[in-house]
């Protein structure tokens, strides 16, 4: 796989729409954090420990490759990398903000259809992240399990027989796992039901979080849901747990999406008809409005207003249309008025097409 290649296209796996209750649930993803012994952890790390963990990571690279699965891994030095690079893998979900800060010492092992992402140095010596479209939870653990499995051929892991995986935050010890989905909520937060949800969550051990993880705010309507604490269940509990909870989710938001266009449906398909034509018109976009506009015009496509669009092509545009994605697109940087007239001169090719 060409980085080149993996910088410059929006498309992903967990982008194409295909997985069960795709047209709420953007994405689903298992992310195990795990460390190897001898080795201090990364914020106590110098140099040449962590180029020593980057050489144990690329053997377990090798290791990867031989168990079968439908997509190569290949892995890169962060260091190598120009910084605008790094941002583009931020926005496609592929890396942390924090590992595309900093590059020295760090690494990132990617599949070629983005599936897989390991992130070496980052918060944990390994962040092991496994991504696919719609409601997909059991199927990715499935995937990370035979990933992290392959590594530990290859690494010695720091395991505590009592207390579990060990692990740089205190939240992440025990299995190790935060099994999240991405998921599309306008129909709850516009009939204002979405603030008392998300405090049920949090009694349901869940913790809801922006579109690129904590500390970031939820961009279009689109949140993260995950478990909270790794410790004192087993791995396919806390999955069929989050599964069943986001079961749940996925039907009131349908309830949610049914009442507003069963109530007021002139006054909705106004607002979504208005939303696909300032995006077919604008020529000059933030990211901020965009992403506001296009939560509308996903919803829209779910009630039948734009059949020619589909939730794959929104989900690239998403990315695409993000501030290093767009730059790099460019082959430069650009001031924020130029990239707002590139990002609306993107959207009005794409929907017109």
């Amino acid at each position: 796989m060409a980085w080149n290649k993996l910088v410059s296209q929006p498309a992903s796996k967990w982008t194409d729409a295909t997985g069960p209750h795709a047209e709420v649930v953007l994405s689903s993803r298992i992310r195990l954090a795990r460390n190897v012994t001898n080795l201090p952890f990364p914020h106590q790390m110098n140099e040449a420990q962590a180029e020593e963990l980057i050489r144990q990571v690329e053997t377990g690279v090798r290791e990867i490759n031989l168990v079968g699965l439908s997509s190569r891994v290949e892995l890169f030095k962060l260091a190598d990398t120009p910084a605008l690079d790094r941002q583009v893998l931020v926005e496609k979900h592929l890396i942390s903000p924090q590992q595309a800060q900093q590059a020295r010492g760090k690494a990132v092992a990617i599949s070629e259809d983005e599936s897989i992402s390991i992130m070496v140095n980052e918060e944990d010596h390994l962040r092991i992240q496994c991504l696919a479209p719609g409601l997909q939870l059991k199927q990715t653990w499935r995937t990370a399990s035979l990933v992290d499995d392959a590594l530990e051929q290859k690494l010695n892991y720091a395991f505590h027989a009592q207390k579990g995986y060990l692990t740089s935050c205190p939240t992440n010890v025990g299995t190790g796992l935060r099994a999240s989905v991405m998921i599309h909520l306008p129909g709850l937060v516009l009939t204002q039901q979405a603030g008392g949800l998300f405090h049920r969550l949090s009694q349901l051990g869940l913790v809801v979080r922006g579109l690129y993880g904590e500390g970031t705010d939820a961009a279009g309507h689109i949140f993260q849901i995950s478990n909270q604490t790794s410790l004192g269940k087993a791995e396919e509990e806390i999955i069929e747990h989050l599964e069943a909870v986001v079961l749940k989710v996925v039907e009131a938001e349908k309830q949610a999406r049914l009442h507003l266009h069963g109530e007021m449906p002139l006054q909705v398909e106004d607002r979504l008809g208005r939303a696909y034509g300032i995006l077919s018109s604008a020529r000059v976009i933030t990211s901020e409005e965009a992403m506001k506009l296009l939560s509308d015009v996903r919803l829209g496509i779910e009630m039948g207003l734009f059949p020619r669009l589909s939730h794959r092509t929104l989900n690239e545009l998403m990315i695409a249309m993000q501030p290093a994605f767009l730059q790099k697109a460019e082959g430069r940087e650009l001031n924020p008025l130029d990239r707002d007239a590139k990002r609306a001169t993107l959207i009005r090719t794409r929907l017109a097409s």
